[in-house]
């Protein structure tokens, strides 16, 4: 699959996406920070750890949670957007709302990262059409509230592959350019842990799309679950060690980049995949 991105780095290996979440309920570090300054440092710390991008969100979406309004989704993230721009940063805007996205872009945010792959404001896709930033589209069928009562397949590979293309070509419909476009599987939104086993096992199989490939399977709840202590699931802050090693695997499959909560370990894993390649 093609791996140039219009306006992102073209590196000789998969890069890494640093999550800085300031939502009070995030699945993973909801509360943690919170507050613009406790964010901003986070994400220079993320810097400092090898990220290549920081992808910074203000509305969880988390199964089960609900929306909060575009001016509180604003007033969370609008400060750490600029302040981490200011320090250099390549910041993404993860948003499913044009008007978020526009003010973030005008603070400093050189990419959107729509979770609703352009199906939640249809003015989004414009936005980026008109910004010309790079766009992640990833695979999505509803709203957090409802999602995962959608998450029936026959075949989940086919499906998702078949589902974001439709995206892919709705955006460009909406001037949106090919070499703007990342993909991302979603895992976790709408399917379930089996669903999301089958994506990671077949992940080469999106090379049809011949777009990048972004995968977030960090901390989530199917790792949880695979590293349960009988019923009890693993605490969500001693799942990296397992995401590291899905970073591994999806940069060995050629995933264009990995977002994830913790950087070193992944900055590892994708330099050492990188190593390996070249000396095949």
């Amino acid at each position: 699959m093609t791996q140039r991105v219009r306006g992102l780095p073209d590196l000789p290996r998969c890069l890494v996406m640093g999550v800085v979440n300031v939502t009070p309920d995030s699945f993973s570090d909801g509360g943690a920070f919170a507050d613009a300054d406790s964010a901003i440092k986070h994400g220079q710390e993320l810097l400092a750890a090898g990220a290549d991008l920081l992808d910074v969100g203000g509305e969880s979406t988390r199964p089960g949670a609900e929306r909060v309004t575009a001016a509180e989704e604003w007033r969370r993230v609008g400060p750490v957007v600029s302040g981490l721009a200011a320090a250099g940063a390549r910041v993404s805007i993860d948003t499913m709302r044009a008007e978020t996205a526009e003010r973030a872009l005008a603070a400093g945010a050189v990419m959107v990262n729509d979770v609703s792959g352009g199906r939640a404001d249809a003015g989004l896709p414009r936005l980026v059409a008109a910004a010309g930033v790079p766009y992640v589209v990833m695979h999505w069928r509803g709203h957090s509230t409802s999602m995962q009562s959608k998450a029936s397949y026959a075949d989940v590979v086919a499906e998702v592959v078949d589902e974001l293309r439709r995206s892919v070509d709705d955006v460009c419909a909406a001037g949106v350019a090919e070499d703007q476009i990342v993909v991302d599987p979603g895992l976790g939104f709408a399917k379930n842990a089996a669903h999301n086993w089958e994506l990671l096992a077949r992940l080469s199989e999106l090379s049809v799309l011949d777009r990048p490939l972004l995968v977030g399977a960090s901390r989530k709840s199917f790792l949880g679950q695979l590293l349960a202590d009988g019923d009890e699931p693993r605490a969500v802050r001693d799942r990296d060690d397992a995401t590291t090693a899905i970073t591994a695997l999806a940069a060995a499959a050629g995933a264009w980049g990995v977002r994830v909560h913790e950087v070193r370990g992944s900055a590892d894993a994708v330099r050492v995949v990188a190593a390996v390649r070249g000396t095949t």
